[in-house]
């Protein structure tokens, strides 16, 4: 069966399922659904090491890729800004475990900092036994509220001798520094943590790492770089699942996945052949490069397919994607027990011929331009708008590409919008509303989703973007030295939902809105008045301390001249 064959007939399922398109391509919104979700669906939010913990080089941490690009000073980072200190996580893990209380989840997304572990990156070399302390007792102190912790062992932030050294992951030999990484956590934790990522949205880390250099290491590869850094993610996140399969799983009883980043590619014109293919290789491209590989045992044919012939059209005498062997295949394939889902947001896809005399690159081999609807919310990010829809489509294409496999959504939130330090974040509620319910639709359409975590806890450091994107239930003060946590109106409606396990009937789910508006105001009025505290509590801390002992200097020299008076 020809490529577009599968694609049209994956296109008239999702048609049958209700999601049809009208007009021109432009998705019918379905109505709202009512209901619960699975007795036992976990519901959670989510955070990254580098992002939240800073203490950077403290207790033994050693850098990261992420620490050298951002003390560069070259203007990679907005502002120059860097994750030092970030949201001080590493000293207020009891503060966040309270608001995490708050909030009701059931479990907490968050990754270990490899470098904070393994300094040099090479477990041989040296363990920092303060840095295995401080996510044990993380670890233990979620357990004991009850919330079940998902770990993430690798979110970006590569031990910077590992690049050094080798080349990060550009090297074949990355894979068995991780497995071993990989093996140091399953020994130190695995008794408690059941739920365990291998990477983190590695296609993220592999284009804007290794192709358009805008994040660490800021390598700009094109059209070579990311491939090849994928090809040493996949068959790392094999060493890592098998290690777990053969030595851990029977003691442990965990599961161990993966969880990949894709917007929803959407044809433009539902009824032109060529838009359904450019959209099928816009996910394949996306979802697939690592998906497939994992659940089929290579990659994508399409994927192949494009980026063979372009490398032939480029003077190449092999393609620019490296090949799995048929024993890396077979070692590959199956290598997933769950699979972990990010999504933001949609995409219009459209094809266009991009001629390869242009040179290598990713952008260029899927041959495709990626369009948005000028009628959809724009949220505070510039590339993530509002589509709820898209989601439950990705949802079922998932399920019905990979063979029904459990999904635990794993990232999918809204940032601030432009220069807005509210806290009455009522567009993050409507996107939470709209996209939870698109979820639960996926549920009632057959998806095998077992649970959704909500991006993120707290505002945070947000790679090249520093800290002008905020995706958190919680503002966090930047300026402020001791980093203060606020609760946005968003942390009232997620809590709601979580409670409800759904969405119980229109009156109720109203009214949640409503009080959270409510509630926000008056946080909003504390927020406004912290600069006041501030500079009271410096009075305090300062001046009065101050003060006094000059007070006590001075009755002290008029007791001596009283006394050598008297004498």
């Amino acid at each position: 069966m020809k490529p577009v064959r599968v694609t049209t007939l994956l296109w008239m399922l999702l048609l049958v399922l209700g999601l049809g398109a009208t007009g021109k391509g432009s998705p019918e919104e379905a109505s709202f659904y009512y209901g619960n979700f699975p007795l036992g669906f976990s519901w959670g939010v989510g955070s990254s090491a580098y992002q939240t913990e800073g203490a950077w080089d403290q207790d033994g941490k050693g850098p990261s890729i992420w620490d050298v690009f951002t003390h560069s000073g070259k203007g990679k980072v907005l502002g120059n800004e860097t994750a030092d200190v970030a949201c001080d996580g590493y000293y207020k893990v009891q503060e966040d475990i309270i608001l995490l209380r708050e909030l009701h989840v059931n479990h907490y997304r968050f990754s270990l900092s490899w470098p904070r572990l393994l300094p040099t990156g090479i477990r041989a070399e040296q363990v920092n036994k303060k840095g295995i302390q401080f996510y044990s007792d993380l670890i233990d102190a979620l357990l004991s509220s009850n919330i079940t912790p998902i770990v993430t062992l690798h979110h970006w932030d590569l031990p910077q001798l590992l690049q050094v050294k080798y080349g990060g992951w550009q090297n074949v030999s990355m894979a068995n520094y991780f497995r071993d990484y990989a093996n140091l956590c399953f020994e130190a934790f695995g008794d408690r943590v059941k739920h365990w990522i291998t990477f983190s949205d590695p296609r993220a880390m592999a284009e804007k790492g290794y192709e358009t250099g805008h994040h660490a290491p800021g390598l700009k590869l094109r059209g070579t770089g990311l491939y090849k850094a994928a090809h040493h993610i996949i068959k790392a996140h094999a060493q890592a699942w098998h290690s777990y399969n053969t030595t851990w799983r029977s003691k442990q009883q965990g599961l161990v996945g993966i969880s990949l980043n894709c917007d929803w590619g959407e044809p433009v014109d539902i009824s032109n052949p060529k838009d359904i293919e450019a959209a099928e290789r816009y996910l394949q491209f996306c979802l697939g490069w690592f998906a497939n590989p994992i659940y089929a045992g290579d990659y994508p044919q399409v994927m192949k397919d494009y980026i063979g012939r372009k490398s032939a059209e480029q003077g190449l005498e092999m393609s620019r994607l490296p090949v799995f062997s048929l024993q890396e295949k077979s070692y590959i394939k199956g290598t997933s027990d769950f699979l972990g889902l990010g999504h933001f947001t949609t995409r219009y896809i459209t094809e266009r011929k991009n001629p390869s005399r242009q040179g290598p690159s990713y952008q260029n081999d899927r041959d495709l331009i990626e369009l948005v609807d000028p009628n959809w919310p724009a949220l505070g990010s510039k590339w993530l708008y509002s589509v709820p829809w898209g989601f439950r489509r990705l949802l079922n294409f998932a399920q019905t590409q990979y063979g029904n496999p459990p999904i635990y959504v794993m990232e999918n939130g809204a940032s601030q919008k432009f220069h807005c330090t509210q806290l009455c974040d009522e567009w993050r509620i409507q996107y939470l509303k709209g996209y939870i319910n698109e979820m639960l639709k996926a549920i009632k359409d057959g998806a095998n989703i077992k649970g959704y975590t909500s991006w993120s806890l707290l505002d945070k450091f947000e790679w090249e973007k520093g800290y002008s994107d905020r995706y958190g239930f919680y503002y966090v003060e930047f300026n402020d030295r001791n980093k203060p946590r606020y609760p946005k109106a968003s942390v009232q409606y997620y809590k709601k939902i979580i409670i409800a396990n759904g969405f119980p009937n229109p009156r109720e789910v109203e009214s949640w809105y409503l009080k959270a508006l409510e509630t926000c105001s008056i946080n909003n009025q504390r927020l406004a008045a912290e600069p006041l505290l501030s500079h009271m509590q410096m009075v305090t801390e300062i001046v009065v301390p101050t003060v006094c002992s000059l007070c006590v200097l001075i009755t002290a020299v008029l007791l001596m001249l009283l006394l050598r008076r008297q004498s």
